[in-house]
């Protein structure tokens, strides 16, 4: 029984095939495009990872608790570690810096930014950066694993709940991140990301009780969840365009504040290499300012800081990093 068959909405998906794996199915040998295990039809009651559902319940039915939970104290952590995990781990650290090489850390900050990224429970580091450069090769078309011209729920939640088959996904590590898959300090966050997320958990109720753990844990990961999830949603749905693309990318204020400059979303999509997201004065980018921050103490550099002009016309949208 399917829990749901997300029906194609707005600008029909096209696009060659791409037969980089095969699927055996009932005996029968199939080939299967890389990107092929996010298709929304692979959304069935038999195919679901309940891992991730059980952890995405637990954490909003903990956030939902929380309020009964409060003090400043751990607001404040939840503020604190919300700015680490998301702009720092999140859009610096697995965005800017892993899957489109925006810039270059040295070997310490490399280290922070990937804990950070792997203390934001979204994910190991290859994992999230494979997904996205498919999503940039794919970008609104059949084979994105999370446009909303499918649903904007399929866009938002639903996609993630998809049970991928390690075969499935080491095809999409060998395509989207064959640069990134023998880097030690990247195998070390692969093999203990969720040792990390335990390790966080553990820390906060031992050093605040369940106050801390669910504020700097619940509410942070579901308000840093859902950031990241607007920028696959809403910024695809809503917004104005500075640039030409062929995607349905917009650049959407509210996504820019609460994603720490991931909203300029059109942006992004016309010069994903390019590291500051806002492209005009207006368009603030917590994130740029962090990356700022660190050229200024020698720990970034080589930072593409060119920021194209604005242009009515076509902007041809870059391939993704993948060597």
């Amino acid at each position: 029984m399917s829990i749901s068959t997300p029906s194609r909405r707005g600008r029909k998906h096209s696009g060659p095939a791409n037969p980089d794996i095969k699927v055996v199915e009932t005996g029968s040998v199939k080939t299967e495009p890389v990107w092929g295990p996010w298709l929304p039809d692979k959304l069935r009651w038999n195919n679901i990872d309940w891992v991730v559902f059980g952890w995405m319940v637990i954490m909003h039915a903990g956030a939902l608790a929380a309020p009964f939970f409060f003090n400043w104290q751990s607001l404040a952590v939840a503020f604190v570690l919300h700015w680490f995990t998301a702009s720092i781990g999140i859009c610096l650290g697995y965005h800017r810096f892993l899957s489109h090489k925006s810039l270059k850390l040295v070997a310490p900050a490399r280290f922070v930014t990937l804990l950070a990224g792997s203390l934001s429970g979204e994910g190991s580091p290859l994992v999230w950066a494979a997904t996205h450069r498919l999503h940039h090769q794919r970008s609104d078309l059949e084979g994105d694993p999370h446009s909303p011209l499918v649903t904007a729920i399929w866009s938002h939640l639903t996609w993630m709940f998809v049970r991928r088959t390690p075969a499935a996904q080491q095809a999409a590590f060998k395509k989207y991140t064959p640069d990134l898959m023998n880097d030690p300090m990247l195998q070390f966050f692969e093999n203990t990301y969720f040792l990390w997320l335990v390790m966080s958990g553990i820390a906060l109720y031992a050093v605040g009780g369940l106050p801390k753990l669910l504020w700097g844990l619940c509410v942070r990961m579901v308000m840093v969840y859902h950031g990241t999830w607007f920028v696959n949603s809403a910024t695809h749905l809503w917004g104005y365009r500075n640039y030409d693309v062929r995607d349905e990318s917009r650049n959407l204020w509210w996504v820019a504040i609460w994603a720490y400059g991931e909203g300029w979303h059109n942006n992004h999509h016309a010069h994903p290499s390019v590291a500051p997201a806002g492209h005009q004065w207006w368009e603030l980018d917590a994130t740029w300012w962090a990356i700022k921050a660190l050229r200024f103490c020698g720990l970034a550099y080589d930072v593409n800081d060119r920021i194209p002009l604005k242009t009515t016309g076509r902007a041809p949208e870059e391939e993704p990093a993948a060597a």
